[in-house]
Parts: C-alpha cells; sequence; structure tokens
C-alpha cells in the first residue's frame, strides 16, 4: 500500500513509475501528461521508464456560479464527458453549457500553441499511451482524455494515477484497458490534501517540463499529425 502524503509531483511520478516498470510496456510506449499538474506527475513516470512524454490539454467545464464543481470536461476542441445529473439537478441551461465550452476551448487552444510550440503531436496509432494525472476527483477530465485518445485508436490505454477516489477509478475502469490508482483513501478530502507541496503548476513549469523529457529521451516521440488540443 502506497503510503501518503506524496511529498510533491514529482515523487508520486517516480513511484507511478517504479509500479508501471513491471508491466512488460512495449518500446513504442508514451507518456502524456494532462496539464498541468499531470505534466509534473507524467515527468516522473516518464524518466523512470525511459519513455517520451507528451501532453493532453483538458479543460474542466465548471458550472457557472461554482467553477471548481464540474459538470464536465473538453478535450480536442469537443465535449468529451458531461454529467447530465448534475447539470439537471443544477438547473445549468444549455445556453450555460455552450458559454462554458466556448470559454474554456479557447483557453484550451492557447495552451495547446503555448506548449507545443508549432511542433505536431505524436502519433498515437497502435502505440501504448499511458495518461498521468496527479489524482482523480470526479474523474471527469480523465474521462474525457480517455475518450479522446482512443479515437486514434492507440493499442492500449493505461489510466496512472498517484491516488483517486474509488468511485473515480473504478468508473475509469470502464473505459481504459487499465487503470493504476495507488490509493484511494477515505474519507478523500480532494487530491491536495494528499500531497505536502501541491502548488499550482504553472505553464512555464509545464514547457519546460516537456523540453527537458524530449532531451533525456532524444526526442523520440514519433511525430504525425495527431492534434492533441482541448481545454
Amino acid at each position: 500500500m502506497v503510503q501518503l502524503p506524496f511529498r510533491d509531483r514529482f515523487e508520486a511520478g517516480r513511484v507511478l513509475g517504479a509500479a508501471l516498470a513491471g508491466h512488460n510496456l512495449p518500446d513504442d510506449t508514451v507518456v502524456l501528461g494532462l496539464a498541468r499538474g499531470g505534466v509534473a506527475a507524467g515527468f516522473g513516470v516518464a524518466a523512470t521508464l525511459n519513455v517520451p512524454l507528451d501532453v493532453v490539454v483538458v479543460r474542466k467545464l465548471g458550472v457557472p456560479w461554482e467553477p471548481e464543481l464540474a459538470m464536465g470536461a473538453l478535450a480536442g476542441g469537443e465535449i468529451r464527458a458531461l454529467d447530465p445529473v448534475l447539470i439537471h439537478q443544477l438547473g445549468v441551461t444549455d445556453a450555460e453549457v455552450q458559454a462554458v465550452v466556448a470559454k474554456e476551448t479557447v483557453e484550451g487552444e492557447r495552451r495547446e500553441r503555448l506548449y507545443r510550440k508549432g511542433r505536431p503531436a505524436p502519433d498515437l496509432h497502435n502505440r501504448t499511451v499511458i495518461l498521468v494525472d496527479d489524482g482523480l476527483a470526479t474523474g471527469s477530465s480523465m474521462l474525457a482524455a480517455v475518450r479522446y485518445v482512443d479515437s486514434f485508436q492507440p493499442a492500449r490505454i493505461i489510466v496512472a494515477v498517484p491516488l483517486g477516489t474509488a468511485q473515480a477509478c473504478r468508473e475509469l475502469g470502464k473505459v481504459a484497458d487499465e487503470v493504476l490508482c495507488l490509493g484511494m483513501p477515505e474519507p478523500f478530502h480532494g487530491v491536495g490534501a494528499w500531497y505536502e507541496n501541491f502548488q499550482q503548476t504553472t505553464d512555464t513549469e509545464v514547457q519546460h517540463l516537456l523540453e527537458q523529457s524530449r532531451r533525456q529521451t532524444g526526442s523520440a516521440v514519433e511525430e504525425g499529425d495527431l492534434h492533441l488540443t482541448g481545454a
């Protein structure tokens, strides 16, 4: 059983990487970190496994009057996950949903341009993809990422997170080929409660980590036409 709390996202990523090391992963495996915190955790995973790190930009669709409460998530410029029950219970209108989608699409496109700097994203077809985030609360962002990546017909999708709620990890198991969730503490209290250092990862840090990983792996990611955009 994993010992909590983690010192920071990098330590969590290294522990995740060690747990994945015995999975007989193919040589063309790629790690995709969910921007932004998932990139920091993904860096530790990729470094431990000596595989390339890239990014998938997924944006939470927050309830208009309570932005931290997710009513869905956006990936690839399209809605990939919505919570219709929550939307109905709170009385969020279609117009309000679309307004949030429009706003988050703009932000996702900004981050995509910033992180990728004109480089094409990796070709994921027939590859093993490890999707990494720093934790799962509702799991909506990861669900959107899985659905998006799955549209490019990878060989296998592995969701790997340091910790998450039992429900989120269970739900992700229905759409991913494998879910590795090191800890499912109860009561959960939120992802940040299980890190000693949970400072927000900045855009600059994401850029630095992606560049550092490219240098370490010799730009081993096979680049193609896949456009990992989102919000």
